[in-house]
């Protein structure tokens, strides 16, 4: 199995955002599960049930696949090195050894290597997501008192 992370091609990408809208299609007509029938190399059909759950994780990676994105799937328990980490927080390695280092991000240590945990890098994102978000409604609240229109 070739494990090489790569950029799907136009063919692979229009493929996956008309399954993704088909694959929605059948969800929202349906119940908490949905059997699919696959046929394999040797012309053998397989009947699987797969619950709503991983269908709808599977209709985001078509959508995301769809747009030309490269997908990669982590386990919630999963710990990730610190440039995983920096790279999810869409920061520099240094950057995020920093934020460890101030305890802004829980980490442990394995030998003399760093593990942040997937769950505490995510709920940090979400810490700076929302104070962007109020630091952009002051913004907003300051314009308006001020009468600049936006």
């Amino acid at each position: 199995m070739n494990t090489a992370i790569r950029i799907p091609s136009q063919e692979e990408a229009a493929l996956a955002k008309l399954c993704s809208q088909e694959l929605a299609g059948v969800l929202a007509t349906n119940g908490d599960e949905q059997r699919f029938s696959f046929t394999d190399d040797s012309g053998n059909t397989h009947d699987i049930k797969l619950p709503k759950s991983a269908l709808n994780l599977f209709v985001e990676v078509l959508t995301q696949l769809g747009e030309g994105n490269i997908v990669q799937i982590t386990p919630i328990h999963a710990e990730l090195t610190t440039q995983q980490a920096a790279d999810m927080l869409n920061m520099s390695r240094p950057t995020l050894i920093k934020l460890l280092d101030d305890g802004a991000i829980p980490f442990n240590r394995k030998g003399n290597r760093r593990k942040v945990a997937y769950v505490d890098v995510m709920k940090y994102k979400e810490t700076l997501l929302n104070k962007r978000l109020a630091s952009l409604e002051e913004l907003s609240a300051l314009d308006q008192e001020n009468d600049m229109g936006y």
